[in-house]
């Protein structure tokens, strides 16, 4: 039986929500009562990440639809997070589709391969951190703007990054733009926080998502103390604490939801 916690009738956007954990996570929030904006890349955009299809409108549209089934509000807003201007008029087409935000969950995210050392170039570089640390930034400081122009309301803002923040060979560019998320978020819960906005960050450990095959379950398992991959739904019950009042007292903080990976 899942907690409820007490989100109903708030509204929330969240990126990279048409597929993996971004889904579970606008899935979840519609299950609560909430209202959700569903962020998308649009197909169209040409943006290779390698590791991960890229999923455009209909993936978008399905979530949308599954959380209409469910009795819940949910609109999409496409948005190439590696382009300036649309990244500065996401969160305004939210507000415009469903309501004030209360809340913003950054989880869209570049995972472009090969990213080892040796591959290195700066259009990888410029990839992976545009998408990965520039565009949740912009989107922390429009939200901010907003909740401090309403004085008094508050919001919570919630990064989702991994456990390869700490170190992931063969995925140096990806790593290390999380880890720089991680920074972004402690230094944002310190400037925020006077204006009662909460800031969070969750580290997935290995997810499956669809990406992971059986050798490589069979590889990685025995680095997972509990002994399994993790589920979308894992995630997203975290995010759901972090979005909460259970959560008022907490900023600041990376929550490792991992099985124990990568301690």
């Amino acid at each position: 039986m899942k907690l409820h916690f007490g989100l109903t009738g708030r509204n929330y956007l969240v990126t990279g929500a048409n597929s993996g954990i971004g889904r579970a996570i606008a899935i979840a929030l519609a299950g609560q009562g909430a209202n959700v904006a569903i962020h998308y890349l649009p197909a169209s955009a040409g943006f290779s990440r390698g590791a991960h299809t890229v999923l455009g409108e209909d993936a978008a549209s399905e979530v949308v639809e599954t959380i209409r089934q469910l009795g819940g509000k949910a609109v999409t807003v496409a948005a190439d997070l590696s382009v300036d201007n649309e990244i500065s008029a996401l969160v305004s087409e939210a507000e415009g589709a469903i309501g004030a935000l209360d809340g913003l969950v950054n989880n869209a995210a570049a995972c472009e391969l090969p990213d080892s050392l040796i591959d290195a170039d700066f259009g990888r570089y410029r990839r992976h951190y545009d998408v990965n640390l520039a565009a949740p930034s912009m989107l922390m400081a429009d939200f901010a703007r907003r909740i401090m122009s309403r004085r008094g309301s508050g919001g919570r803002i919630v990064n989702i990054s991994t456990d390869a923040a700490r170190a992931f060979p063969h995925q140096v560019f990806y790593g290390t733009s999380k880890a720089a998320l991680e920074a972004m978020t402690r230094a944002a819960a310190i400037e925020l926080g006077p204006s009662g906005i909460a800031v969070n960050a969750v580290a997935p450990g290995p997810v499956q998502t669809g990406y992971i095959d059986d050798a490589l379950e069979q590889q990685v398992l025995p680095s997972i103390p509990l002994r399994r991959l993790g589920k979308p739904d894992d995630i997203a019950d975290a995010v759901m604490f972090l979005l909460s009042d259970a959560s008022s007292w907490v900023t600041g903080q990376v929550i490792q939801v991992a099985g124990g990976h990568a301690l």
